[in-house]
């Protein structure tokens, strides 16, 4: 099984990647996220690797990152996510956000990618929500230690949906939204009006 290829990027497409690995060519299909972290052509790039067998056909996967391959394994375990679902999910939600979102029960931003209908996006989240607790860890701290993500509340609701649904308008992503109306929320209480957790969570986006 191929886990990892490095060698030269010799060409760059929409889903793909093409690596020269010492002469034979190997084409990757690849993130948004990936693909924009590649070095320039020419240059030498490592990247990690999922094998998908079909009957039909064979497809290697690339991942920059760890958190990204693992997220891809999970996600292809939900019936009606394929490989191309996967990485569609990976270019508009980093593993974070991904996870964040997974864990706050966010339907609507896993609908936004290509592929995800309302019905596959509520399997997501009701299947994923007790795996997603094994990728609820950011990158190591600079003192190298491990920092957990904070707990997104599951039941954002009423003028908090509505202060997400303005922060989105202005033109945030929807999980950085949630984040910061929900961390907003947990500092401020309960009772705060659509205009205090908006100006709130503005603060948070900034900080």
């Amino acid at each position: 099984m191929i886990v990892r290829l490095t060698g030269q990027v010799d060409d760059v497409g929409l889903d793909g990647v093409m690596l020269d690995v010492q002469g034979v060519g190997y084409l990757l299909m690849v993130s948004t996220r990936t693909r924009a972290e590649l070095p320039s052509k020419g240059e030498t790039a490592s990247l990690l690797t999922e094998m998908q067998i079909r009957e039909d056909h064979w497809s290697l996967f690339g991942f920059i990152d760890r958190a990204e391959r693992d997220w891809f394994r999970t996600l292809t375990t939900v019936q009606g996510v394929g490989g191309r679902v996967a990485l569609a999910i990976l270019s508009v939600l980093s593993p974070d956000h991904l996870t964040r979102a997974i864990l706050a029960q966010d339907k609507a931003s896993l609908a936004r990618a290509d592929g995800v209908g309302p019905k596959l996006a509520a399997r997501l989240v009701t299947e994923l929500k007790d795996k997603a607790a094994a990728h609820g860890l950011a990158p190591a701290a600079p003192t190298g230690t491990v920092m957990a993500l904070p707990p997104v509340p599951t039941n954002l609701a009423g003028p908090a949906e509505d202060a997400i649904s303005a922060l989105v308008n202005l033109g945030y992503r929807r999980p950085e939204a949630l984040i910061a109306v929900a961390t907003a929320q947990r500092k401020l209480g309960d009772g705060m009006t659509v205009t205090d957790l908006i100006r709130a969570g503005l603060k948070e986006i900034a900080s």
